[in-house]
């Protein structure tokens, strides 16, 4: 299956997941679960297209600081809530202001002395928010949002890979959708931000010092298959699958899911995207 990005200027990774097949030959509904990194200083033509697609509730999966330097834009007849997965900042995961130096020194010196490389602190992060009492809670709320709303969800973190990108993996599991396009659809968020992201590598290489740090500074960009599979075979080690995991973990009863299928997929697929003829990549 070809994954195909929202076109929607200053949004690079912003994906509908209607047209992912799912359980019982069904397929995700369109304009129903949008993922997306964060929803700042957007142009007043994504603002329309966003509203035009049906957004009725906004879950900001950032950390309080993030919100905070980097506020979102509040979209017309849109509920803003704000769930966040982490209570601190996780260099590579989280994006605050600070200068590319001491984000360096500070990351290099949490690899040199905790962790073997960029896969094993990346698998480290995704294990805590799954697995942590404090994020547990946090993930059945959004659960319960997607449980109880009726119009489109737009879920979001800063760059819409590491947080976003765990809970589309939860949600396309409970709804069916098989492991590998799980996998492919989190890894789509290296193509969709390749353009800004090699900015960044170049800008990197260019910062003088911690010269053997920088390979894993550049994989924390990255969404590469090693960060997120070997947590999917914990779960299913420990609860028989994902969607075990959902039931155990978060408490999602057979009901729950079962309420989540009805609402979310469809018999039929059309996949229309709502056209925007100011909408770019960059």
């Amino acid at each position: 299956m070809q994954i195909e990005k929202l076109k929607l200027k200053k949004l690079n990774n912003t994906r509908d997941l209607g047209g992912f097949p799912a359980a019982d030959g069904k397929h995700i509904a369109p304009d129903m679960l949008i993922r997306s990194g964060k929803l700042y200083k957007l142009p007043k033509s994504t603002k329309k297209t966003l509203k035009a697609m049906g957004v009725t509730v906004v879950i900001d999966l950032r950390i309080d600081n993030e919100v905070d330097q980097y506020p979102p834009c509040m979209l017309e007849g849109a509920r803003y809530v704000h769930i966040p997965l982490l209570t601190t900042a996780k260099p590579g995961i989280t994006y605050e202001k600070r200068s590319m130096p001491s984000l360096m020194k500070e990351e290099s010196t949490l690899i040199e002395s905790e962790f073997k490389d960029a896969d094993e602190y990346m698998q480290k992060i995704y294990m805590d928010i799954l697995f942590q009492e404090d994020s547990t809670k946090q993930i059945r709320k959004v659960f319960d949002i997607f449980l109880a709303e009726q119009g489109c969800i737009l879920f979001n973190c800063s760059g819409g890979k590491d947080r976003a990108g765990i809970i589309a993996m939860l949600l396309e599991s409970v709804l069916g959708v098989p492991e590998d396009l799980v996998i492919q659809d989190y890894m789509a968020s290296q193509e969709f931000q390749k353009r800004k992201r090699n900015v960044q590598k170049r800008l990197l290489k260019l910062v003088p010092g911690y010269r053997r740090f920088k390979a894993l500074l550049i994989a924390f960009m990255d969404a590469r298959p090693q960060y997120i599979a070997p947590v999917l075979d914990v779960m299913k080690e420990r609860y028989g699958s994902v969607t075990g995991y959902c039931k155990e973990a978060l408490g999602l009863t057979d009901e729950d899911i079962q309420t989540l299928k009805d609402k979310y997929l469809s018999d039929s697929f059309q996949f229309q995207p709502v056209p925007d003829p100011h909408a770019a990549m960059i």
